[in-house]
């Protein structure tokens, strides 16, 4: 609903800003420049989407081998003592925690075709547990607030787009996303158990955040002790051999459990023709509507107010035109990938704010999206402390994509 609001305010406030600009400037080429621009996006969104087509149908078929090899339920077991402690309210040994586990293990696998159906079986799960049934328990928030807070180990999606763009490195902003994901997970994690008391001082959960906070503070320092040129080289050169080890190490998980692992990619790469299909609505609606509002000059208008806001304040202003991908985030993942193409093809992909329009992309989840889908599944009405725990976190992965953005590519 939210999106579509956005939508029909995208050509609404187009048609209007075009419409001042005939009447009291005399630009007689607006009107032709925002129709023009609706061929060439819908021609840009579908070329795209055709592109996209080979490589997700290897990283999906990848993926399959993961998940018929058994990775998912391996880094369940090994999230077990963590998330145990977060969900103090479910009963030990209720059958919901496998769920939970499964879905958290299949998102930060980026394995999103097995997470929302785990997702929505564990909403159900926790729903039989639930008092007062219109009503999200703390267990159910705190399992949203994960998943909207976007912990992803690998970003499949922001690099093939990436690619698609033209950018030189498409994986050079891997380190990037990992680290802004981060720093929305902890704060996510930190603001719902101070509401829900729970606490974050027992040995389990101090080991696991201090460590994992000690990892990140040193990846951080490291990288900070180089100069641009050899730290991107790095960035890159990790995100490369990473990735090539979770290939590598997803047929031998296949092997190892006798799997066919030929089969079971070919079954992956089925999915990825028909998502590559499935997205290309979707994208030719957004691109159009944002075709439509920046042929107008009304983005142009936006990202000057908000610059000149940036500027008022003493503070550089080179991060706001990606702004725009980061504000449609938490309510359409759709809309938000539709900006992140925009400012690739607008400020070049390889550019800062194509750069960290990427990151701002793979640094949260689409919150409000998150919250109907799963809470409507199960009829809850009253979400008490959901959105603004979400929103939190998606704030906190904000400001930390522009600090780290500027560490690595400024």
């Amino acid at each position: 609903m939210v999106l579509n609001y956005i939508w029909i305010a995208f050509f609404i406030i187009a048609f209007v800003v075009a419409l001042v600009k005939l009447i009291f400037w005399g630009d007689f080429d607006v009107f032709p420049a925002m129709m023009d621009s609706t061929f060439a996006s819908s021609k840009t969104a579908f070329e795209i989407s055709l592109g996209l087509t080979g490589v997700l149908s290897l990283w999906l078929g990848i993926m399959k081998i993961g998940e018929k090899g058994g990775l998912v339920n391996a880094l369940s077991k090994l999230l077990s003592p963590i998330f145990v402690k977060l969900f103090p309210d479910i009963p030990k040994g209720h059958p919901v925690t496998g769920s939970i586990f499964m879905n958290i293990a299949a998102n930060m696998l980026g394995l999103d075709n097995a997470a929302t159906p785990l997702g929505l079986k564990a909403m159900d799960q926790l729903q039989e547990l639930n008092t007062k049934k219109d009503t999200a328990t703390n267990p159910m928030i705190m399992f949203l607030v994960l998943n909207t807070s976007g912990l992803t180990l690998i970003p499949v999606s922001i690099m093939v787009y990436r690619a698609q763009m033209g950018a030189a490195q498409p994986t050079d902003i891997f380190i990037p996303i990992l680290l802004a994901t981060f720093f929305s997970t902890l704060t996510g994690i930190i603001v719902t158990s101070l509401y829900q008391r729970i606490n974050l001082l027992n040995r389990t959960l101090l080991l696991t955040l201090g460590g994992a906070c000690a990892l990140v503070a040193g990846i951080i320092w490291g990288f900070g002790q180089l100069d641009s040129l050899m730290m991107n080289r790095v960035s890159t050169s990790v995100a490369n051999i990473l990735l090539m080890t979770i290939i590598v190490g997803f047929i031998v998980a296949g092997m190892r459990k006798k799997v066919n692992v030929y089969d079971a990619f070919i079954e992956g790469a089925k999915d990825g023709f028909t998502t590559a299909v499935r997205i290309i609505p979707y994208l030719v609606a957004i691109l159009v509507g944002i075709g439509v509002f920046r042929a107008s000059g009304a983005m142009t208008m936006l990202i000057d107010g908000i610059s000149s806001l940036v500027d008022a304040c003493g503070l550089d202003n080179q991060f706001v035109g990606a702004l725009p991908t980061a504000l449609m985030k938490p309510l359409s993942g759709g809309g938000a990938r539709g900006m992140m193409v925009d400012a690739m093809t607008t400020y070049g992909a390889d550019s800062f704010v194509g750069r960290l329009s990427c990151i701002f992309q793979g640094s949260t989840d689409t919150t409000f999206y998150i919250l109907a889908v799963y809470f409507g599944s199960v009829g809850i009405r009253y979400t008490r402390h959901a959105v603004a725990c979400g929103l939190l976190a998606d704030l906190a992965g904000i400001i930390a994509a522009i600090i780290i953005c500027y560490m690595f590519f400024a």
